[in-house]
């Protein structure tokens, strides 16, 4: 284990691990045009995104690039996690919190609802296993919050879970920091959530395609939902390979981006 960790500081600052499907972009085996192009901005891993908060750095979801994601950004250290929901693109790359704790000092603070945690205990069966380790660090060490839609804290910050509708029988939490809201994964948002969406400067919203979808908005409904909530600017992510940069960034009204891996923006808390 290295004995000195490096991680760049990342306060005041909200960064774009991923930004693609649960496939990504490239698709595996697709030949159309986004798929062949190489360059950064079609370019996508799975969703995720980090926080730089006064207390340290937050991160939401764990997508099976979590690992290059972190080493293309380098963050070497993660304080606290953050789950949306239990789909493999979501959830996949936890065994990476594996080397935190030698930095930390102590397991890392996982929050979830119970669902999240359950598939978490299935699919990661060995880090809650209560068989002596063979070697520290031979299993991702995990501090479990349960979670609903009540406010918490985590680095001093105060975190408001906001429901959504994954399709017509899945629920998702998005999250409110301050005056930023990661609300991906989304088809619906209950009449009770908008409230807490209310007076947002940085809305980060997904957007799956130009076509309709049974479980995710495409561009047309999250723009809607952006018009309604009004953020001063809007950012779409999870985003699929139907998604052009270059041909379609400048179709979105002047306040609303595309986001892209790697981007970074100020921290509005």
């Amino acid at each position: 284990m290295p004995e000195t960790f490096f991680t760049t500081d990342i306060r005041g600052q909200f960064i774009f691990l991923g930004t693609g499907t649960s496939v990504g972009v490239p698709v595996i085996g697709c030949g159309c045009k986004v798929c062949r192009d190489r360059r950064p901005l079609n370019n996508r891993t799975r969703c995720a995104v980090a926080l730089g908060l006064p207390g340290g750095n937050l991160l939401i979801d764990t997508p099976p690039d979590l690992r290059v994601q972190l080493l293309r950004e380098e963050i070497g250290v993660i304080h606290s996690v953050l789950f949306t929901h239990e789909h493999a693109d979501h959830i996949f790359g936890l065994d990476d919190l594996r080397l935190f704790p030698f930095a930390l000092g102590h397991a890392v603070p996982v929050f979830c609802e119970p669902k999240v945690e359950a598939r978490l205990r299935k699919a990661y069966d060995y880090a809650f296993a209560d068989r002596e380790e063979t070697h520290a660090g031979s299993k991702p060490k995990l501090e479990i919050h349960t979670i609903g839609l009540e406010p918490f804290e985590t680095l001093g910050q105060r975190v408001v879970p906001v429901r959504l509708g994954h399709g017509p029988h899945f629920d998702v939490l998005g999250f409110r920091i301050g005056d930023v809201a990661y609300c991906t994964d989304a088809k619906t948002i209950p009449e009770e959530s908008w409230p807490k969406l209310a007076g947002l400067d940085t809305l980060v919203i997904g957007a799956l395609r130009p076509r309709s979808h049974p479980t995710h908005m495409n561009i047309e409904e999250a723009l809607a939902a952006a018009e309604r909530i009004g953020a001063r600017r809007t950012y779409l992510t999870h985003l699929s390979h139907d998604i052009d940069y270059d041909r379609d960034a400048g179709k979105l009204p002047a306040n609303v981006f595309f986001a892209y891996d790697g981007l970074r923006i100020p921290l509005s808390l």
